[in-house]
């Protein structure tokens, strides 16, 4: 299992699975992450928060706690 937050910058992934409940995970999904959906990752700053992904063809950025619920592949 490997989460948005260990994938390396300039990869490409799809998710999987998104973890959390409740207004977390429903945050998250209104963000445009759901299952299936491509996730590019554009930059991680250097203490890894925020990491900042393109989906859905608009940038956005994710903290680290966040990023740790979406199950990628």
């Amino acid at each position: 299992m490997r989460t948005l937050r260990e994938t390396p910058c300039g990869s490409t992934v799809t998710v999987k699975k998104l973890n959390g409940e409740g207004a977390v995970k429903r945050r998250i999904m209104d963000m445009g992450i759901t299952k299936g959906v491509s996730v590019y990752v554009r930059k991680v700053a250097p203490l890894g928060d925020p990491v900042e992904v393109t989906v859905r063809g608009y940038e956005l950025s994710l903290r680290k706690q966040d990023a740790e619920l979406i199950e990628v592949e």
